[in-house]
C-alpha cells in the first residue's frame, strides 16, 4: 500500500458510475424510467416531467427524496419500477475485481439506490462476494447523499472511524460531507458529472479508471 494511504482500514464505494464505467450508460436507462415514473405519477408531459425530476434531484439529493417530500411517494414501489432495467450493458472488469480483492480492511457499498438493485449490479460485475455490506437509501432513512446524516448513519451502523476510511464517488458533491468528517476522498472523473466550476478542494485523489488507480496504490517496491 502506498504510504499516504496506509492508515485506511475502511474502503467505501458508491455504486452507479463508480464500480462500473459511466460509458456503460446503465444509469441512462434508469434516468429514463425515472422520467416516465414522474410523468405517470404527476400527469406531466416529458418536458415538464424532466424539469420536476432534475429539480427534485438538485434540491433533495435524489428525485425519490423530492417525490416523497412533495407527493408521499412509496419508495419501495418507486425503486422497484425505476431499477427494472436490462443489465446486459455491464461487463466484468477483471482488473477492478482483482484490485478490490487485494485491498486490506473492510469494504462497503454506500448508495442512494436500494440493496436489491445493488446486489444485481454487483453480481453482474463479478463483485457479489466482494463487499461486507450495502448501506442503501432505506438505511439512510431516505436522507440520501449528500445529506450529512447519511454519512453519520453509515459510520454508526458499521462502527467506522471516518479518519481511517476512504470514500470513492463519481458525484463530486457527495464527497464534500465525507471530507468534512475526516474521510479520504476519491473522485471518479468519468464524465457522469459535468460541473467544472464547482469547488474541488475536498477531493484528495482524482482518477478516471478506478481499477488502474487501485493497482497503482497497491504497488510495492518488491
Amino acid at each position: 500500500m502506498t504510504p499516504a494511504l496506509s492508515h485506511v482500514r475502511n474502503w467505501i464505494f458508491d455504486l452507479d458510475n463508480t464500480l462500473y464505467p459511466a460509458s456503460a450508460n446503465l444509469f441512462a436507462l434508469i434516468d429514463a424510467r425515472i422520467g416516465q415514473y414522474v410523468q405517470n405519477l404527476l400527469g406531466l408531459d416529458p418536458v415538464a416531467a424532466h424539469k420536476v425530476q432534475k429539480g427534485y434531484f438538485h434540491a433533495h439529493g435524489t428525485t425519490l427524496a423530492g417525490l416523497m417530500a412533495e407527493h408521499g411517494t412509496d419508495p419501495h414501489h418507486y425503486l422497484a419500477d425505476v431499477h427494472d432495467v436490462d443489465m446486459s450493458v455491464l461487463e466484468v472488469n477483471a482488473a477492478l475485481v482483482e484490485g478490490l480483492a487485494r485491498l486490506p480492511g473492510r469494504k462497503l457499498v454506500f448508495t442512494n439506490g436500494d440493496a436489491p438493485y445493488a446486489m444485481k449490479v454487483l453480481d453482474r460485475l463479478g463483485m457479489g462476494e466482494t463487499f461486507e455490506a450495502i448501506h442503501d437509501v432505506h438505511a439512510t432513512q431516505y436522507r440520501p447523499k449528500p445529506d450529512p446524516l447519511a454519512y453519520q448513519g453509515l459510520c454508526e451502523a458499521y462502527d467506522l472511524d471516518p479518519h481511517t476510511s476512504l470514500f470513492v464517488e463519481d458525484m463530486a458533491r457527495n464527497l464534500a460531507p465525507a471530507k468534512a468528517i475526516g474521510m479520504t476522498t476519491v473522485w471518479i472523473d468519468n464524465g457522469s458529472e459535468q460541473a467544472p466550476d464547482v469547488d474541488r478542494s475536498f477531493i484528495d485523489y482524482t482518477t478516471n479508471d478506478l481499477g488502474a488507480w487501485l493497482h497503482s496504490i497497491l504497488e510495492t517496491s518488491e
